[in-house]
Order: structure tokens, then C-alpha cells, then sequence
């Protein structure tokens, strides 16, 4: 019994002493910007990871997932450790350019992804010119309506003060009206925000306001009415996404749509839920921060 005791404690002991053995594997459904890559864990005789992604973002977390939102050539390194122990393992993850054009919008509710259509190109131009010279970062959702959208673009709105009016600033130009019936308001519709016929009667749009539709689920008869009234002859696509998304139809061919999210619809509805002031302004501020996805 004594001789296996002692063999017991020597093999134990080796185990102890052994050093980490770091590995790890890369899946990825979509190897296009924005890119989400799934790192699963293979290492051995290890207790604590730090993943460092090669973009500026690191982890500690065990399998990662982690979006990479710019295309190029990056090296992940993992190091595990045990004890005074480590061990690294690098693999390299290449993320290709996005076809479409592509913004990133950040908030501290969560993150959007959104595409500009290429049907608006005076929209889709100017708002890639303000976002890449950092125009949006720290200004704010300034009107927010839940059921119906969340706005903001106002430069004004950067350190506004609680009491101060919001809705009015722009970056002192407009742009031509690009409205079509291809592109209508279903939930996560990206628009230009504008002044009212009476002073605007071209339905030109604000140079940088924008608001993002979260509207509300629509029916047959509600559409078909809608029809009617606005004059939209409704794919079967568009009367299926206002039915299962929702959105504001009523607000179709009269604001230029130029944009929609592709991920993070759910980020609006957390948005719309915050309590506002009478002038529908979030009691509590919420900033944005854009950048291309390139």
C-alpha cells in the first residue's frame, strides 16, 4: 500500500508541475466585415486565457466570440497560464472588405449595424463623409417616441445642457430628396429628418438628423388602408416585414429612406423605452458613436 501512495504523490506531483499547453481553433459562418469569429479553447492544463484579438481587443474569457468591424490581417494570440506557468498559441484570421456600405453605431444600449443603400447616393455619401470626420461621435438621440422612431444628428445636442432645445442644428445644408417606394419605413429604417412641407415643400432633408424607425406591427387591413391614403402599391416582401417588424407606413414618400439596420434591431427598442422629457428627449442622455465599416 506504501509503494502506491508514493506512486499516487509522484504522478500527482508531475501533474502539478506540468506546464500549460495553449491551442485553440477559428470557425467563422461570414468572413466578411463585420465579421463574428467563434475561438474555440483546446488548451490543456491551463486556468486563466487572455486573448488578445490583434485589432486592440482582449478577453479573458475561455471560447470567445468576437467581431472584428474592419477588414484586414489579424494575429490572435492566446496565453494560458497555470501557476507561474504560461504557454502561447498565435493563429492568423483574415476578414475581408463588405461589398455593401457599411456604419457602425455604438450606444451604451448596445450596437448597430446599418447599411446605406446605393439607390440614394447624395444620402449615402454625405452621411459616410460626416461619420468617417467623426461628425456624430457624442451627439445624441435628442427625440426619442417609442412606437414610433429615435432621432438624433443635431450637432447642438454635444454637451447640451438638460434644458436646452434641441431638433433645430444641422451642419448648415440640405439635401435633395431621394424618395422611392422601393425603400419604405419597416422597423430599423434608416431616414433623413427634414423641415415641414409648408417651408420645404421639395422634401429636401437635413444635412446630418437622421432618425431610425421602430414603429409597430402592422396588419392586412391597416395596409391595405395605407395604400390608399399614401399611394404605395406594397410588395409582398415589404406588407411581410411591416407585419412581422413593424414600422411607420404613414411616413411613406415623404422622408427619404436610405439606410436600415442589418443587426441590432433590438437596440432600438431598448432606446425607445427610456423615459423622456415633454419634448420627447431622453432623461437620461444617450450618445452615439459612428464609424465606417471598411
Amino acid at each position: 500500500m506504501y509503494w502506491r501512495f508514493l506512486i499516487f504523490l509522484c504522478f500527482g506531483a508531475l501533474f502539478s508541475c506540468a506546464k500549460p499547453i495553449a491551442n485553440f481553433t477559428i470557425s467563422s459562418a461570414e468572413p466578411t466585415a463585420p465579421a463574428k469569429v467563434i475561438f474555440q479553447n483546446n488548451s490543456l492544463q491551463s486556468d486563466t486565457y487572455e486573448w488578445d484579438f490583434g485589432d486592440g481587443i482582449k478577453s479573458d474569457q475561455e471560447s470567445p466570440v468576437h467581431q472584428y468591424f474592419s477588414s484586414g490581417n489579424y494575429e490572435v494570440i492566446l496565453k494560458t497560464s497555470k501557476g507561474n506557468k504560461s504557454s502561447t498559441a498565435s493563429k492568423k484570421v483574415f476578414v475581408e472588405a463588405p461589398q455593401e456600405c457599411l456604419v457602425l453605431l455604438q450606444t451604451r444600449y448596445g450596437d448597430m449595424v446599418i447599411e446605406l443603400y446605393n439607390e440614394t447616393p447624395k444620402h449615402r455619401d454625405n452621411f459616410i463623409e460626416l461619420v468617417e470626420k467623426g461628425y456624430y461621435n457624442d451627439l445624441l438621440f435628442h427625440r426619442v417616441i417609442q412606437g414610433f422612431m429615435i432621432q438624433g444628428g443635431d450637432p447642438r445636442s454635444k454637451n447640451a445642457s438638460p434644458n436646452s432645445a434641441l431638433g433645430s442644428g444641422g451642419p448648415g445644408y440640405v439635401i435633395p430628396a431621394e424618395i422611392s417606394a422601393k425603400h419604405v419605413h419597416i422597423k430599423g429604417a434608416l431616414c433623413a429628418a427634414r423641415q415641414p412641407d409648408g417651408v420645404n415643400p421639395k422634401k429636401e432633408s437635413s444635412g446630418s438628423q437622421f432618425y431610425i424607425v421602430q414603429g409597430q406591427k402592422m396588419t392586412d387591413a391597416s395596409l391595405e388602408q395605407m395604400q390608399i391614403s399614401n399611394g404605395v402599391n406594397y410588395s409582398k416582401e415589404q406588407k411581410a416585414l411591416y407585419k412581422e417588424l413593424g414600422g411607420t407606413p404613414q411616413l411613406d414618400l415623404e422622408y427619404t429612406v436610405f439606410g436600415r439596420v442589418i443587426e441590432g434591431l433590438e437596440v432600438i427598442d431598448l432606446i425607445a423605452e427610456i423615459k423622456t422629457t415633454k419634448t420627447d428627449r431622453p432623461m437620461k442622455d444617450v450618445k452615439m458613436k459612428l464609424s465606417p465599416i471598411n
